[in-house]
């Protein structure tokens, strides 16, 4: 296969795939979509491994969404949230034991393979519920999926499992892969994962390392007349500065997951043929959290967390860090959150002096030269924004009496430090609420997790009184009491401070105007875009 060459030149000018200049006007919602074109999108890192039924992270749904499908998808009009993608209905049993899913029929696999029920009961079996980051989890406890027909899914649970919180879990945990290419051989080593075959309406066609993804239309795609464009490149741009420029040069059509540096958003929002959307990540909610080690004498006293919580100005860290694109925090579940937010939690107030006082109460006394104790401090490397809070912090500390001593690693080493060896005292971590806070949010307190998972509680922390809440709501059926239960949750983290929520944000995209069907779900970002199209 010829190699792909990224430029102005090719790409907005030269072959037969023309694209618009920004002399177009705006596009509007309501404009019949044009067929064809080649979109191309700002990529600041390659994923390792690209199969998103092993790893559900936005970083691999961000290319691979566009491949491999989910049973179902966010929607901002759907029932509960939800559209329709393999699967066409989804019911689940009154005593929580199973979940029948009717899916489309007629869809093919990218190698012309018809997709099936059994294809579904491979993925959730073999891959979602053993193998995957987050399935691992809500999966604990189906037992067996059964296929009556090709259209039919059965999953069966071993105990009570909420319908709700397997609702909420689609989208995010439910990507189906061909079972014809995994059955043989061991999944996690199937070069499959880093060339992805799937039913969505992109194929994966190439992907060189350091340059790009190339990703080509499915004419085969069970989407009436769709997909609109005819490739998808992603071209790797690993220094956020360069996005803004590729954008401003025409090079890109599309930087995603805030790509450009917040603090170049005014000026960009002002070039013409350029659009800065804040949509379309409405179910990607971060959260800047510190994460606690508890093992360490001084931070098991809640006092000792009282008082860090106090010396962080949550409103300064909104300010400044994220330039007002975020907002303050008071508990482990977003403000946005229309199922499960509440705001009858204990919080923390900006207090210098309070803080200081707290300490003093816990026997931390300063010494001759004004410190109390020291701490080492690691900031997740993944944003520029915990990196940033990351050095706030350390001066917010040291404001109390605590010296931190700064460590940045590289993503590897962070996750080992933090995450299996527990060298650490403090971490910066900006943890996804996907929705329900048994997905990737409970984990982050809860005991027992074993040593190496990532983006869990590796602090040592154990209260047995919110493990046995987290117990109860995970087996709890009706959507209401698990609501309430969750609520309280809340106020047992907030209460306790196993660690300490700072903020939370979501991220923006800035995209050429000649770009229709931009942001049109809460996930749009790590969704299928086959509706997306270009003017031209």
């Amino acid at each position: 296969m010829s190699e792909v060459t990224i430029s102005r030149r090719s790409v907005l000018a030269g072959s037969a795939l023309l694209l618009a200049s920004t002399a177009l006007p705006t596009i509007g919602w309501a404009q019949t979509p044009k067929k064809g074109g080649r979109l191309v999108v700002a990529a600041d890192s390659e994923p390792r491994n690209l199969n998103p039924a092993i790893v559900a992270s936005n970083g691999v749904f961000f290319i691979s969404s566009k491949i491999v499908e989910p049973l179902a998808e966010a929607s901002f009009d759907g029932k509960d949230g939800l559209d329709p993608r393999l699967a066409t209905s989804w019911e689940g049993a009154a005593d929580g034991l199973s979940v029948t899913f009717k899916l489309r029929e007629g869809v093919k696999w990218h190698d012309g393979k018809p997709f099936t029920s059994a294809d579904v009961a491979f993925s959730a079996l073999q891959i979602w519920k053993p193998l995957q980051n987050l399935g691992r989890t809500v999966f604990k406890d189906l037992e067996v999926v059964d296929t009556p027909d090709e259209a039919t899914a059965v999953f069966k649970f071993a105990r009570p499992t909420p319908f709700q919180l397997i609702r909420n879990a689609l989208p995010a945990l439910t990507s189906v892969v061909p079972k014809h290419i995994y059955e043989t051989g061991k999944i996690e080593e199937n070069p499959a994962n880093n060339a992805p075959i799937g039913t969505g309406p992109f194929k994966f066609a190439e992907h060189k390392s350091g340059a790009y993804y190339r990703l080509e239309r499915n004419g085969d795609y069970w989407g009436k007349d769709q997909p609109y464009l005819d490739e998808i490149i992603y071209q790797v741009l690993p220094d956020r500065t360069s996005a803004a420029s590729a954008l401003e040069a025409e090079e890109i059509h599309l930087a995603a997951f805030s790509a450009v540096p917040l603090a170049d958003l005014d000026r960009i929002s002002k070039v013409p043929g350029l659009r800065v959307i804040t949509k379309g990540y409405d179910a990607l909610t971060y959260q800047l959290v510190v994460e606690i080690n508890h093992r360490r004498k001084e931070l098991a006293d809640l006092k000792v967390r009282q008082a860090i919580a106090h010396a962080i100005d949550k409103d300064f860290v909104v300010k400044t860090v994220f330039l007002g694109y975020a907002a303050t925090a008071t508990g482990p579940v977003p403000k946005n959150d229309p199922q499960f937010y509440t705001a009858d939690v204990p919080t923390y107030t900006f207090d210098v002096a309070k803080a200081n006082a707290l300490l003093d109460e816990a026997g931390y006394s300063r010494g001759d030269d004004g410190k109390r104790f020291s701490l080492k401090l690691l900031p997740a490397p993944y944003f520029n924004e915990t990196k940033q809070f990351g050095d706030y912090l350390r001066q917010a500390l040291a404001a109390i009496g605590i010296e931190a001593q700064l460590v940045n690693n590289d993503s590897a080493a962070h996750i080992k430090a933090v995450y299996t060896d527990h060298a650490f005292d403090l971490a910066v971590g900006p943890p996804v609420f996907r929705g329900d806070p048994a997905i990737s949010t409970t984990i982050l307190v809860q005991s027992g997790i074993p040593d190496g998972v990532p983006f869990s509680n590796q602090g040592g922390y154990k209260n047995d009184e919110l493990d046995a809440l987290i117990a109860t709501a995970s087996e709890t059926l009706d959507p209401a009491a698990r609501t309430e239960l969750y609520k309280e949750f809340q106020k047992k983290v907030a209460a306790d401070l196993p660690l300490i929520n700072v903020a939370e944000w979501s991220f923006i995209s800035v995209v050429r105007d000649t770009v229709g069907n931009v942001a049109n779900n809460p996930r749009w970002a790590v969704s299928n875009w086959a509706d997306t199209w270009l003017e031209g």
